[in-house]
């Protein structure tokens, strides 16, 4: 039986949602499951807010960086288990065929880097992104995987992409 999976969030630039889900999944999820992040076109950065955001909740920043979709679909890369899209722009973009053939869902969370407004504005818009990507993942680890077969798992990880935002902390 399967004790550690391999989990790949992708988004266009790589640069905030699907660093935060990288770093959120390692954090909680660690050993049970090895989180990755890519990007159709990475911006090449690390958006300085989105590092913020995982330092207020204790999580380690170092390493994250922003980088291609394409190392994951190279041989030698991680045979991943889940790849979810956490942009919409990513949803619909052709994905590289992945190794192992994960499964796969659709996570979309708004974009905070495209905020405008003060500095209170924009840090709303990354602490948003950060529950909601923080409460999908807990969702996510609770699933019972083993005693799911595939489909009744692509069923749960689709609603998991359909809940709700949580209520906004701090507010």
């Amino acid at each position: 039986m399967k004790t550690n999976y391999k989990v790949l969030f992708l988004c266009t630039g790589n640069s905030a949602r699907s660093i935060m889900a990288e770093a959120i999944l390692n954090f909680k999820g660690s050993p049970t499951f090895a989180a990755y992040s890519a990007g159709s076109h990475p911006t090449g950065a690390v958006r300085p807010e989105a590092l913020r955001q995982l330092e207020r909740a204790n999580i380690r920043v170092n390493g994250l960086r922003s980088k291609s979709w394409e190392e994951f679909s190279v041989p030698g890369a991680p045979q991943l288990d889940f790849v979810f899209t956490v942009c919409d722009n990513a949803a619909s973009e052709v994905c590289p065929v992945w190794p192992g053939q994960p499964l796969t869902a659709h996570w979309g969370v708004a974009d905070p880097a495209v905020v405008r407004g003060g500095a209170s504005e924009i840090e709303k818009a990354f602490r948003d992104a950060f529950f909601t990507l923080e409460r999908r993942i807990n969702l996510f680890m609770a699933l019972p995987l083993k005693a799911l077969d595939n489909l009744s798992l692509k069923r749960e990880l689709d609603d998991i992409g359909q809940s709700t935002s949580p209520v906004t902390h701090g507010e």
